[in-house]
């Protein structure tokens, strides 16, 4: 039995890894290629990975791995970004969450034949979005700052709302004699204990590693990972599934805080990362029952099609009613929100725990969540390229060799080129700072012209 789950944990960490690999070779989102490998692999495949031989350890490797994802999350959000587009990502994450747990808990019930308690249960979970689907896309599609940071900001923070929402639905669920009162109460509980706690860990740990002069870089690293388990299992001891929530906290706090040599911390995040989503994508994906996909029929499409393009775009059109964001980028929000591991993760628990508690439904609402992920990723996270070219906010090729070479000359004219080299102006991009992307072309652009 030893030697099978060590094979079960090496293939997968092999077969993530590779599909990160190829991923990247074709200029994908990495979720895709980790769901059809992981499929492949497992009980509808080869079957060389079964996570459930697992056991209890699954469960434990699903909430630590999704906690350190939402740290990350966390840790790459920046308060100053957060506070230029503060309505309407709260809206998102509020009004924009109600509105797509009543529209999928409508389409659900209608369209794929689910019970209302069921239907909502899915409804709950696919309300998260997710920094690991979300992000590359934002790396790959160019966007401006601003629309990057509400993409950003909502995959992190739904992540935490949506995953203590889903497990307050299951509680309904299993505790139909529940009032509504009462299920307000533990939704606002659980998140307000989280946020303070993680608020003052982050704080305090912040402070800490501005003083701590003395610790190596790796050390230092080493020391966040274990206060942010710490802290998230200090968190459900205190408040039941409020975990997720102090831990996105403790990254935007953190974040904030004046740590020296950040950048080595955030690198060491995203690798670590990195590795633990190809791992536990792989294994959740591997448990997945094609039969029971198949099983939901035409009705499990029209679902996930009415979330895309009626849910989504409803949500967004009121959450951003009164912003000044412009109808294309209301578009691209509109169009642009797959969902990621945290669905993944949590329907995969809820799953087994319905069973165990012999509540019939549990596979019907893994295979629909998982059908959903891939139709979302498949259909949005491929697209999003050629939809932002579409609605002009494709920015990524603003900083290409050519225009940089352009920016150089033009710049020379000033006596500015002695001072800004080209590598700078490459990592430019990804600096801190409040200017558009296309700053220095416009400049370049405006000199030349007089020139001229």
């Amino acid at each position: 039995m030893e030697g099978s789950l060590s094979l079960i944990i090496i293939i997968a960490i092999v077969a993530g890894i590779s599909a990160r690999v190829v991923a990247n070779f074709f200029r994908v989102p990495s979720i895709v290629f980790l769901l059809m490998f992981g499929v492949a692999l497992g009980g509808s495949g080869l079957n060389l990975v079964q996570p459930r031989l697992l056991g209890d350890g699954l469960e434990a490797i699903v909430s630590i791995s999704v906690a350190l994802i939402l740290f990350d999350g966390g840790l790459n959000l920046k308060l100053q970004d957060l506070g230029k587009v503060s309505a309407s990502l709260r809206n998102l994450i509020t009004i924009g969450a109600l509105i797509t747990l009543i529209g999928g808990g409508i389409a659900a019930y209608w369209l794929s034949e689910f019970p209302w308690a069921i239907a909502f249960l899915y409804s709950a979970l696919v309300v998260v979005t997710g920094p690991t689907v979300i992000n590359p896309i934002i790396e790959e599609v160019g966007l401006d700052r601003r629309l990057a940071t509400i993409l950003e900001g909502e995959g992190v923070l739904i992540d935490a709302i949506g995953s203590v929402l889903a497990v307050v639905v299951l509680d309904v669920s299993l505790n139909p004699a529940e009032g509504a009162f009462e299920v307000v109460r533990n939704l606002l509980v659980r998140l307000s204990v989280g946020g303070l706690i993680g608020a003052i860990a982050g704080w305090l740990l912040g402070k800490f590693l501005q003083r701590a002069t003395f610790l190596a870089e790796d050390t230092k690293s080493a020391v966040v990972v274990a206060a942010v388990l710490g802290l998230f299992g200090l968190a459900q001891e205190i408040q039941s599934e409020s975990g997720l929530t102090a831990v996105v906290l403790m990254g935007l706090i953190l974040r904030a805080s004046e740590i020296p040599n950040s950048s080595t911390l955030l690198k060491f995040k995203s690798q670590l990362v990195a590795l633990i989503v190809s791992v536990l994508f792989i294994l959740l994906s591997a448990d997945l029952s094609i039969p029971s996909i198949f099983a939901l029929g035409w009705g499990g499409v029209q679902t996930v099609l009415f979330m895309m393009f009626i849910v989504r775009p409803i949500n967004v059109i009121v959450s951003t009613w009164n912003s000044s964001l412009t109808w294309r980028q209301k578009a691209f929000l509109s169009w642009c929100a797959p969902r990621g591991i945290v669905a993944a993760s949590i329907a995969s628990l809820f799953s087994i725990l319905l069973t165990e508690r012999g509540v019939n439904g549990g596979e019907s609402i893994k295979a629909l969540v998982f059908l959903t992920i891939a139709m979302t990723v498949f259909l949005q996270g491929l697209s999003a390229k050629l939809v932002a070219k579409l609605l002009g906010l494709d920015q990524s090729e603003i900083l290409s060799p050519h225009t940089l070479d352009l920016t150089l000359v033009a710049l020379s004219e000033l006596d500015i080129a002695q001072k800004t080299d080209q590598s700078s102006l490459h990592n430019s991009k990804n600096a801190d700072i409040d200017s558009s992307p296309d700053y220095f072309l416009t400049m370049a652009q405006d000199i030349l012209k007089r020139r001229s």
